[in-house]
């Protein structure tokens, strides 16, 4: 994953064994060689072209983590010589904030941050227990500063200049539960921190992954509206998991390197509003239509699937602290200047007639650059069909967000 990254990165190129992409992590060499004639082409999350050979001493980092690592830099080796020497450093220059960093999601999630490169100051909130995962993470020796803020009182200072806010926090889903069992409790926990960024940072990307998502998003764009601040381009509600379950089912079904895969996924981010296009899969392949049946229930019930198997013990934290991970750093990597940045996420859209969709984005220096309506074209049978079903629930969970900003003021 790209967010897999630690202290020091650099690129060699060198005209007797090629580039070679070195990383340091608790003194242990990780090296990734290649032919810069045959480099990465193209990288999207853990999606990148064309193979790479990895060489690692870590049992930490695999060879689909190493080969993420040094994606976004083999742009600068193509333009150098073999023969000369060459070393990309990227520079840690962004603050990130996790409201509700001392959660299931939230603490994973704050040490897959920690690691990146991008990250000059990490700042940690939650209501209680959370000086103790700042301390702990402030031992790791990466580049960001971590800072811990308990409660409302120190929320403010806690967002202040920061570039992305994520928000994970919220009550987890037990057996038996529905993401809307969730929205009565979570609703009103996304309203006041929304309310907090809007009131402290404004410009931040604001990264919501408080369920029900289909609803918190609509709900933050509410209260970024009353507090005229409201930038369409800048809130997103992250379904990144249900792509990375999407991609990771396929590659198991038909046997593909997990590099490889790439699976568009649509609509929302609970039950049959997550829709993904398996007729968009990258490498194209095949299935039958009781595999496509299949697959696709499986990943709309993946949370269930973990929920039921931690038998009251949790929910899908880890996944979903990997998952939303990947999707700061993509972030990260687009406010610092990368252009070619793609990821699929719940986003205010016209590419359908509801006003927030799932879809592919493309991302720049200032949020969403565009909205990828391609992939809604020459879609199967099924899947319109799908497309068609989900519409109307998607579209009661938006005015069910919206609905309850609305009482919040006439109550007020």
């Amino acid at each position: 994953m790209a967010a897999t990254s630690a202290t020091a990165f650099s690129v060699i190129s060198t005209a007797s064994s090629g580039p070679k992409v070195g990383l340091v992590t608790h003194s242990k060499a990780v090296s990734i060689k290649f032919n810069s004639k045959n480099c990465l082409t193209n990288f999207s999350g853990l999606k990148a072209s064309n193979s790479v050979n990895c060489e690692s001493e870590s049992s930490f980092l695999g060879c689909e983590s190493c080969a993420a690592l040094s994606a976004p830099y083999c742009t600068a080796i193509r333009k150098r010589s073999q023969r000369c020497y060459s070393y990309v450093q990227p520079h840690a220059s962004y603050k990130v904030a996790v409201l509700g960093a001392a959660g299931g999601i939230g603490q994973p999630l704050a040490l897959l941050i920690k690691m990146s490169p991008l990250v000059s100051a990490l700042n940690l909130y939650d209501i209680a227990n959370v000086k103790g995962v700042a301390a702990d993470l402030s031992h790791c020796n990466t580049p960001s500063c971590v800072s811990g803020f308990t409660g409302a009182s120190e929320l403010a200072d806690c967002l202040k200049g920061a570039d992305v806010v994520v928000i994970p926090a919220g009550v987890p889903r037990k057996p038996g539960m529905t993401r809307d069992d969730l929205f009565n409790v979570n609703a009103s926990i996304v309203k006041t921190l929304v309310e907090a960024v809007a009131d402290n940072c404004p410009d931040a990307l604001i990264h919501i992954i408080s369920n029900p998502v289909n609803s918190t998003v609509p709900i933050a764009a509410e209260i970024l509206k009353q507090k005229g601040v409201y930038d369409p381009k800048k809130l997103f509600g992250v379904t990144t998991l249900d792509v990375v379950r999407a991609n990771t089912f396929v590659s198991q079904e038909k046997n593909l390197k997990l590099i490889d895969v790439d699976v568009p996924v649509i609509g929302g981010h609970a039950g049959i509003t997550i829709l993904p296009l398996l007729s968009k899969a990258k490498p194209s392949v095949t299935f039958s239509d009781e595999q496509v049946q299949e697959l696709t229930t499986r990943i709309q019930n993946a949370g269930t699937e973990v929920v039921e198997a931690k038998a009251g013990a949790g929910s899908a934290t880890l996944s979903m602290a990997y998952a939303a991970a990947r999707f700061v750093e993509s972030s990260l990597r687009a406010l610092d200047g990368d252009s070619d940045v793609y990821e699929c996420a719940y986003v205010e859209s016209n590419i359908t007639e509801l006003p927030f969709f799932a879809s592919r984005i493309k991302l720049g220096r200032k949020g969403v650059e565009a909205v990828i309506s391609s992939e809604l074209h020459g879609l199967t049978d099924y899947e319109n069909k799908a497309l068609e079903a989900l519409k109307p629930e998607l579209k009661a969970s938006i005015e069910k967000g919206v609905a309850f900003v609305q009482n919040q003021l006439v109550t007020a």
